[in-house]
């Protein structure tokens, strides 16, 4: 077991989709055996149900978003419903789409001892839709220049006591940015590596607004 570190998992599907569904709670059944796990449900309620009745035997925390916020940037709403209440020190912030492997999350939260912010590097699996491929050819230029945004942060929740701008157009980048502002440290290792998995339909099951900057 992971120790001092919660998962926390922003998530809302327009529809129910029993593949991606079955697939993700595979993912989240390997999870909980080794850290915390939040998700923090925004999906319409019938979906809210299906996905609660999925992870029913699961140990994990699945709840809606905090009704006091409202951000333009609507994942950061399930961000900052995990993340402000109390838990752990040490967060791990992943988009649903997210697979991390165990010996990279244990990595990820170890560098945590010292920095504020973990931003690893994407690695799209499987590549064969359209979408990733363009989208790996992004990622390969930004870590030509400097390194990629992925869709998943490991962050120290001290470094975010009052959170951080959820109408920004690039979440991730002002979460960065405001952990920076108060001092904090990134680190951004261009070998730690996880992978995420893009389906056609993740397309359409991602809000406008939402997007991660790709």
């Amino acid at each position: 077991m992971i120790a001092d570190t919660e998962y926390v998992l922003p998530l809302r599907w327009a529809a129910d989709d029993p593949a991606e569904l079955a697939d993700l709670t595979g993912y989240l059944r390997g999870l909980v055996a080794e850290v915390a796990v939040t998700v923090v449900d925004g999906s319409p309620p019938p979906v809210f149900a299906a996905h609660a009745a999925a992870w029913r035997d699961l140990p994990l925390r699945h709840l809606p978003p905090d009704p006091d916020l409202d951000f333009a940037m609507g994942k950061v709403n399930g961000v900052w419903t995990g993340l402000r209440r109390p838990g752990p020190e040490r967060a791990v912030v992943a988009d649903d789409d997210v697979r991390w492997p165990l010996a990279e999350l244990r990595r990820a939260v170890a560098l945590l001892d010292r920095a504020d912010v973990v931003r690893p590097q994407n690695v799209f699996e499987p590549a064969s839709p359209w979408h990733a491929r363009w989208d790996t050819g992004r990622t390969l230029l930004n870590r030509a220049v400097a390194a990629d945004w992925p869709g998943t942060l490991a962050v120290r929740r001290s470094a975010l006591p009052d959170g951080y701008d959820g109408d920004a157009m690039f979440e991730n980048l002002e979460l960065l940015r405001t952990v920076e502002a108060r001092g904090g440290r990134e680190v951004a290792p261009p070998g730690l590596y996880v992978l995420r998995v893009e389906g056609q339909a993740r397309i359409t099951l991602r809000p406008t607004g939402e997007d991660e900057g790709h």
